[in-house]
């Protein structure tokens, strides 16, 4: 019996296609992401509000689950992200955000984020923050190293979150 083999997508054919959820493009593969979950969800939701509601003041937009070119045949889907309402409209963000959040869920693995991270750090995204609902605690991982934090900042600026506040919030 033969079977199939599956040939690499290119870039613009994971442009053009939508996928629910949406995967990342790592050169030529799609990768699923872990999500779907009422955790996941719950405090995805709660941090894209929180920085919504903030939005003006701060002079940002907060984006769920938009695709970022990391380069011609990476792109990466962030959680939450934070650009600046200055930078021009992008639908692919091509120009490294303010902050991206990652949420964990129950199945993710640290050593598939040491990857996405290092991607978000070639790129020139300088905060790199996950919350973990399960645990509920965050994490600037923006140097490499998982630095357990109770606020995720953006140093020189208001952009913050107090996590016990948004936790707090969904009981």
């Amino acid at each position: 019996m033969a079977t199939a083999t599956r040939l690499p997508l290119t870039a613009g054919e994971y442009l053009r296609t939508s996928y629910s959820p949406d995967c990342d493009y790592v050169d030529g593969e799609l990768q699923e992401r872990n999500v779907g979950e009422l955790d996941h969800a719950e405090i995805q939701g709660a941090l894209v509000q929180w920085f919504r509601n903030h939005g003006k003041e701060w002079n940002i937009r907060s984006l769920p689950e938009i695709r970022i070119q990391i380069t011609p045949t990476r792109f990466r889907v962030a959680d939450v992200c934070l650009i600046s309402r200055n930078e021009p409209a992008e639908q692919v963000l091509q120009r490294p955000p303010i902050a991206v959040i990652e949420v964990l869920s129950p199945e993710d693995r640290i050593s598939r984020y040491q990857e996405r991270f290092q991607d978000y750090r070639q790129m020139g995204i300088r905060h790199i923050w996950v919350v973990d609902p399960q645990t509920r605690r965050g994490y600037d991982c923006s140097i490499g190293s998982w630095i357990e934090t109770n606020s995720l900042a953006v140093e020189n600026s208001s952009i913050a979150v107090d996590l016990s506040v948004i936790f707090a919030e969904l009981g």
